[in-house]
């Protein structure tokens, strides 16, 4: 591993400063758990290492039925699976966030951490894309919220300005009869990347017969996590029916892009990308 200094502000306007002060050879550490080993392998340069566990508003999680939810970026996988409240409102991205690794990871490895990676593989993303999410960043210029869906910009990219952290993630309230799902295939237990993943959400209306509103993004199919706006629009004002789900699942399908590499191919990705979605509605109806 390259030598780096190491900084542990305790403040925003700290942490700021330094990284204006050292540019693209500042990183931020979170939890760590993908910065240090893609510095070991050198994927990754750093001159500064910044841990940000110790500034208030990154440590910060709260949820109430009128506020919703509030992560901030440096909080556990671990910390968010613990609350039964945020448990039982968003089962969805429950789903998501305890994939993050294994038990010990999940101690250390933190929501906005997989954001900032921008993995296109990332489990969290999807689901945050759903629940609409919203990042809420700090920089020179003041705060500033980026939508989940455009927060990444292409694999490992994110779209922080210099001088910009995050600082939270920022989930509204589910509505009435309003449930989501993320499922993801991986070939074994002991391999951790998906190889395709997809997110759902839907509210239905009072009889629970009718789709008001859906959103479907999928991950690992494209170079960033993929908000497929025209299978949700499908299902708009659609009944709740095994025609539609398929539709809106064959919608998803054809809007993902994937590559073949030594996780899986192309052809095996699309088909995962219609699977997952149709099975991924299916839950997220009758959690709803």
């Amino acid at each position: 591993m390259q030598p780096f200094t190491y900084a542990a502000p305790t403040s925003l306007a700290e942490t700021i400063t330094l990284l204006g002060q050292n540019g693209e050879q500042a990183r931020v550490l979170a939890g760590g758990t993908d910065l240090l080993v893609q510095l070991k392998e050198n994927r990754r340069q750093a001159a500064l290492v910044i841990d940000v566990k110790r500034i208030p508003e990154l440590n910060v999680l709260s949820y109430s039925v009128r506020d919703g939810l509030r992560i901030g970026a440096a909080v556990s996988c671990q910390r968010i699976c613990a609350e039964p409240a945020i448990r039982q409102a968003y089962p969805g991205l429950i789903d998501a966030v305890a994939l993050i690794g294994g038990a010990q990871i999940q101690g250390r490895a933190s929501l906005g951490g997989n954001l900032g990676n921008a993995s296109p593989a990332a489990d969290s993303i999807p689901a945050l894309i759903v629940h609409h999410a919203v990042c809420e960043v700090a920089g020179p210029a003041g705060p500033r919220d980026i939508p989940a869906e455009a927060f990444c910009v292409g694999p490992g990219k994110n779209a922080l300005q210099p001088g910009e952290l995050l600082v939270s993630i920022r989930i509204p309230p589910p509505p009435p009869r309003f449930g989501a799902a993320y499922l993801r295939f991986i070939p074994r237990n002991e391999m951790d990347i998906a190889v395709t993943g997809a997110g759902v959400s839907v509210v239905l209306n009072e009889a629970g017969d009718t789709i008001l509103s859906a959103r479907v993004a999928l991950g690992a199919v494209a170079p960033t996590p993929l908000l497929a706006q025209e299978a949700g629009a499908a299902l708009a004002g659609q009944p709740v029916t095994p025609d539609v789900i398929e539709q809106a699942a064959r919608i998803a399908q054809r809007a993902a892009q994937p590559i073949t590499d030594m996780r899986g191919t192309a052809a095996q990705r699309k088909h995962l990308a219609y699977v997952l979605t149709r099975r991924a509605l299916e839950q997220a109806i009758a959690r709803a």
